[in-house]
């Protein structure tokens, strides 16, 4: 029988606003075709942060079934996102809302008055993010990969710091890495890669640089077999999350052989024969 490796129990658990997560995926809940498959995607991921834009959660709508209700909030933990807000105090007016609509004080802070490449503002997040946080929020922000930002965000008391892997629901994958590092390097809370991502192997590359968890939504809702890709993304992020607690080889500019070279056998050559000989 061939022997077969098992991954260690999961000890290394994820804590975001005082709760801890076994999982390092989170999911998106937009551009599903229906709530049963985003309910089997989210299953098949793991995820147990799942995002929701506040302008699609509908309660006690007369008649059909609400986004909220399709979730089991029991299990997962529900983040508002302010989606479709261009200015701070949009972001301010939709958080507060979104309070009030569902009881949770987690919010993922989006101000994007960018309608072509949907770029964050950075001045106005970092102004909406601290009257937030003053506000008893816990704020996870959406932010281009930017680490001087992502210092004033952490200092400002913001749970997470989510730096952009490429535009929204393009799929180019970690086109910001270089960048993403940065931010990394020195980050005092977890760092979450959020947007741009098309194929788990992505996600399992912003994990193995020392990304603490990944936000995907396109990528999963927009994929041929949906719950299968999302299956995918949770073993790519363990994977990656893996790899970098493992510590990678260090890179060399040179060959490097695998096996021993002493007592090789070699035939003589003829035209060095000093290759070979026991002399």
């Amino acid at each position: 029988m061939t022997p077969t490796y098992s991954l260690p129990a999961t000890t290394d658990a994820l804590t975001i606003g005082g709760r801890e997560f076994e999982s390092r995926l989170m999911l998106g809940t937009g551009k599903f075709s229906d709530f049963g498959l985003m309910r089997e995607a989210i299953e098949a991921s793991g995820a147990q942060i799942i995002t929701v834009a506040i302008r699609r959660v509908e309660l006690n709508a007369p008649g059909h079934e609400g986004l909220l209700d399709a979730l089991d909030l029991d299990r997962l933990q529900l983040l508002p996102n302010t989606a479709g807000c261009r200015t701070s105090a949009e972001a301010l007016r939709v958080a507060r809302l979104a309070r009030a609509l569902t009881g949770v004080n987690w919010v993922k802070l989006e101000v994007i008055p960018d309608p072509r490449y949907l770029l964050p503002d950075s001045l106005e997040t970092l102004q909406a993010a601290r009257l937030l946080v003053d506000e008893g929020f816990i704020v996870l922000p959406y932010v281009q990969p930017d680490a001087v930002l992502a210092r004033q965000l952490e200092k400002a008391g913001c749970a997470t710091v989510m730096p952009l892997a490429s535009p929204i629901g393009s799929g180019r994958g970690l086109l910001a890495r270089a960048l993403i590092e940065t931010v990394i390097d020195g980050a005092t809370v977890p760092i979450v890669v959020d947007a741009g991502l098309g194929v788990p192997s992505e996600a399992a590359q912003a994990m193995e640089i020392g990304a603490d968890a990944v936000l995907v939504n396109t990528a999963v809702a927009e994929a041929k077999d949906p719950v299968r890709m999302a299956a995918a993304f949770a073993m790519g992020v363990r994977a990656g999350r893996e790899g970098y607690l493992a510590g990678r080889m260090e890179m060399r500019s040179h060959a490097s052989p695998s096996s021993p070279t002493q007592g090789v056998v070699r035939l003589p050559d003829p035209e060095h024969p000093e290759v070979g000989s026991s002399k």
